[in-house]
């Protein structure tokens, strides 16, 4: 019975935490519904290029970069959980701005320069709450998790990204559906951005009821408050032996404190898991998605349809790496993933190159997607979140995470200005870098399966000073 309320208690917990991966899910993805309102009313018309239009598309971007990097300072000074209702507070702002950003400033109707920049100074504030929430939310599960199931919870944030994604492709064609175009590019893009404030005002409003994590307030110094919420999490025998093991990792006393304390190869790592998430495409596949669809020859509703397939199996084999990732490992997962996506990138892009669109191409979209979901989307916030040990954990998440942002940032921005060039030559540079992917993992990413948080630091540690010895 009290494991039964011990597993209740986490599970709540991490329920609510991972409100903050709904929200990055949600705010990241609404724009595949409005992003040809956008254009048409802000890029079209003021005559602006295609290179404005993938800008202001990935505009959020910017912010996520910029949030990721505050990630390690807000996590460090003011809590995890603080910083976590920091977040909420901007993608309610985020989410009412950018449905009306002529708020106070402009007239509705009539686009301006000043609107443009109005339009991306809103959606930079949500990004900055994704980047806060994409950094800080593993972290937390991962701090507050036992590490038999950790891989597990963490993964759940990846279910909760994907499934904010699915939930916008519904919101999106439900607002779309049996409207014209020119209905959807007066008001209905303005409904998609203003149904984030729902989920961001229930955000704000659980993360009231959750603890700080232990981790967290044993770094402050409140070893009372961390032993309570350990024995609530693991009982009272194992929660006394679990904060011995935390303290001793925060608590060395000789060491000057530096992001690299443990040498530069555990951060590489990080920064290059990170960036890889990236340069493989997925992001392209969620924000481009109905125009993709469109660009196959679907109708308007079709293709938002066939966006909601794409969320449904995303969803699916999101499911398969909760199950797995702590049975089989980490490793495994990732090296699988990055052969089905080279795979169905390499796929697409022989299809684009002999101009042939149709069923196959969609098949080959869902296997890359589909092999991204099982791997590398929660998998690697995963490692980000328990790779890194516990002193320099919310500095190094805030690199990793920021480099995620910037090549994320980069691959959306480019895409449009790469397709006009070549489909099938940009396709296949995603598939180059998926089988990239896989041998770096092969050769620098350690198996950290059922390890605990504080063994990380023995690990690096040892690899530290076995270079130092060498050199």
């Amino acid at each position: 019975m009290k494991q039964k309320k011990s597993s209740l208690y986490i599970f709540s917990i991490t329920l609510v935490a991972t409100l903050g991966g709904l929200l990055f899910g949600y705010d990241t993805a609404v724009i595949s519904g409005a992003e040809k309102s956008v254009q048409y009313y802000l890029i079209d018309g003021l005559g602006l290029s295609s290179f404005v239009h993938g800008m202001t598309i990935s505009s959020a971007l910017i912010g996520c970069i910029i949030g990721g990097l505050i990630s390690g300072y807000f996590s460090s000074a003011f809590g995890r959980k603080k910083s976590l209702i920091i977040a909420s507070i901007l993608f309610l702002l985020s989410a009412l701005g950018s449905a009306y950003p002529e708020f106070l400033f402009f007239q509705s109707g009539e686009p301006t320069m000043g609107l443009l920049l109005a339009f991306n100074f809103y959606r930079i504030i949500g990004g900055i709450g994704v980047g806060l929430a994409s950094a800080i939310v593993p972290m937390y599960i991962g701090e507050i998790a036992p590490a038999g199931i950790r891989g597990r919870l963490v993964s759940f944030n990846q279910f909760a990204i994907i499934f904010g994604m699915l939930v916008v492709y519904f919101v999106n064609y439900f607002i779309a559906k049996g409207q014209s175009q020119e209905w959807i590019n007066e008001i209905g893009w303005r409904y998609m951005f203003a149904s984030e404030a729902i989920p961001a005002l229930l955000f704000g409003v659980l993360l009231f009821f959750v603890p700080e994590t232990p981790r967290y307030l044993s770094l402050k110094k409140k070893d009372d408050s961390a032993l309570a919420i350990l024995t609530k999490i693991n009982g009272s025998a194992a929660a006394k032996s679990i904060l011995s093991e935390i303290k001793q990792s925060v608590n060395v006393s000789s060491e000057k404190l530096s992001t690299f304390a443990y040498g530069k190869k555990v951060i590489i790592i990080g920064i290059m898991l990170s960036v890889f998430q990236q340069f493989v495409g997925i992001n392209v596949a969620l924000y481009y998605a109905p125009r993709i669809f469109e660009s196959m020859g679907a109708a308007k509703d079709a293709s938002m349809l066939q966006t909601i397939v794409m969320g449904l199996v995303n969803v699916i084999f999101t499911v398969v790496a909760i199950m797995t990732v702590d049975r089989w490992g980490r490793k495994p997962l990732l090296i699988v993933g990055s052969i089905g996506m080279a795979i169905g990138m390499f796929g697409v892009a022989g299809l684009a190159f002999a101009n042939i669109i149709g069923i196959s191409t969609l098949l080959f979209i869902i296997v890359y997607t589909a092999s991204f979901m099982m791997s590398w989307g929660p998998i690697c916030w995963v490692l980000i979140s328990e790779i890194f040990p516990n002193r320099i954990r919310g500095q190094a998440v805030a690199i990793a995470v920021a480099a995620q942002w910037a090549a994320n940032y980069l691959v959306s921005s480019t895409y449009p200005m790469m397709m006009e060039f070549s489909g099938g030559m940009t396709y296949g540079i995603y598939g180059v870098m998926s089988v990239l992917s896989a041998l770096f993992v092969w050769k620098y990413v350690p198996e950290t399966k059922g390890k605990s948080l504080e063994q990380m630091d023995t690990l690096w540690r040892a690899d530290s000073k076995k270079k130092s010895k060498v050199s």
